[in-house]
């Protein structure tokens, strides 16, 4: 049995990649940051399959530890999700440099390492797939997300060079970019703002949680065997 690690997997995109990788016979270790209760809810309805580890993306040693503390529990990973981040909305000649500095690690940073991390394991197994979680703030400018924007553009960029630097070890890295997704996270948002957000989409059902798992899903199996260095938009036609 094949198994996932996903970053911020208790909640929202995160808990929908964890439920429909575990649905397709993967055995998941998510990781979360503070919400123990949501985190342990999640892996009592799939005691069996998914087990949950505490991490902080502000802490640089966390990923190589957790990864030990993860393989030690569930055997080598051979699929990486990074869904956990941060978004922070702020104009730019705002932005204090501790907060641009903030939303660059949570987003970017800590991809980077955690991909760091499992390389050693899948480039000596000559196997293994890798997920980014992106925005389409990479790809189309948002006021007031400028560093989130920046991060995400720059989570595609690596992704498209990590490609690179280890396919020749069979090992594929890829980026799913969703649209518009209700989560709790979006909860906040006014009716007024949620409809600027989704009025480029073409598809009036949008787009949910359990689309954007499914690209991941996709891209993490053998179906996607022949597919490295891209970026799948999810978004219900937005972009198109």
């Amino acid at each position: 049995m094949s198994t996932a690690w996903v970053t911020g997997g208790s909640r929202g995109i995160g808990r929908a990649i964890v439920e429909e990788l575990v649905t397709r016979g993967w055995q998941v270790a998510f990781t979360y940051r503070s919400d123990e209760r949501t985190a342990e809810a999640l892996q009592r309805e799939h005691p069996d399959r998914a087990q949950r580890f505490q991490m902080d993306l502000a802490d640089a040693a966390a990923p190589r530890r957790v990864l030990e503390a993860i393989e030690d529990a569930m055997g080598p990973v051979d699929g990486l999700v990074n869904n956990a981040g941060f978004q922070h909305s702020e104009l730019l000649a705002m932005t204090a440099d501790d907060d641009w500095n903030h939303v660059m690690e949570a987003n970017l940073g800590g991809a980077f390492r955690c991909c760091r991390a499992v390389l050693k394991g899948m480039v000596s197994r000559r196997r293994g797939a890798i997920v980014n979680i992106a925005s389409l703030s990479a790809l189309h400018g948002v006021a007031g997300q400028s560093a989130y924007s920046a991060a995400k553009a720059g989570l595609l960029g690596m992704t498209r060079s990590l490609a690179r630097e280890v396919g020749k070890r069979s090992i594929r890295v890829n980026a799913v970019v969703p649209g518009f997704v209700a989560t709790g996270l979006t909860e906040v948002l006014t009716e007024e703002v949620v409809r600027e957000l989704r009025s480029g989409e073409v598809l009036p059902a949008g787009t949910t949680a359990r689309d954007v798992a499914a690209a991941v899903a996709f891209l993490l199996s053998d179906e996607a065997k022949a597919i490295t260095g891209q970026a799948l938009v999810v978004d219900a036609g937005t972009s198109c």
